[in-house]
């Protein structure tokens, strides 16, 4: 594996060529009752139990406004929009997260097979999945698979 790999017993993918922002951002808790109250069934579903938006639904797939998309549940800042890419599998993708601190990592072995989990490092709510080596032509050659309903974007105002 590469320094970049999202291998989570061994680090963390690097960034490339994003501005890592300064502080690791404060951790978020809440008890199972109170997010239930603060988000609608199916964030709750993707963000609390680790579910999945189905592809090509999600408001964010094809989305082009220049911002930085946030945690949904948390508003702790994730992605910028200039590591967004096309990749049409369906779900948002962006080539590297806005810092290493946004976001943590979890081998995840459900499905028959082995995938890195990315989860918001404030709330520990589940994003997605990153994968790597398929052959994008981006900085990190990664490939953050991530739910829109996990997300919520803030244009860049003009």
């Amino acid at each position: 594996m590469t320094s970049t790999s999202p291998n989570p017993s061994a680090g963390t993918p690097s960034a490339g060529t994003v501005p890592e922002p300064a502080g690791a951002p404060e951790p978020v808790r809440r008890s199972d009752a109170e997010w239930r109250e603060r988000l609608s069934p199916e964030e709750y579903s993707v963000l609390r139990l680790g579910g999945t938006e189905r592809p090509y639904t999600g408001e964010y797939t094809d989305e082009k406004t220049v911002g930085v998309y946030s945690c949904r549940a948390c508003g702790t800042e994730l992605f910028r929009s200039e590591t967004k890419f096309d990749s049409h599998c369906g779900w948002p993708s962006f080539y590297a997260p806005l810092a290493e601190d946004r976001v943590r990592y979890i081998s995840d072995r459900s499905l028959g097979m082995v995938r890195t989990e990315v989860r918001c490092a404030a709330c520990d709510g589940h994003l997605g999945h990153v994968f790597e080596g398929e052959g994008y032509g981006t900085p990190t050659d990664q490939r953050y698979c991530i739910n829109s309903v996990s997300l919520r974007l803030q244009p860049e105002r003009s």
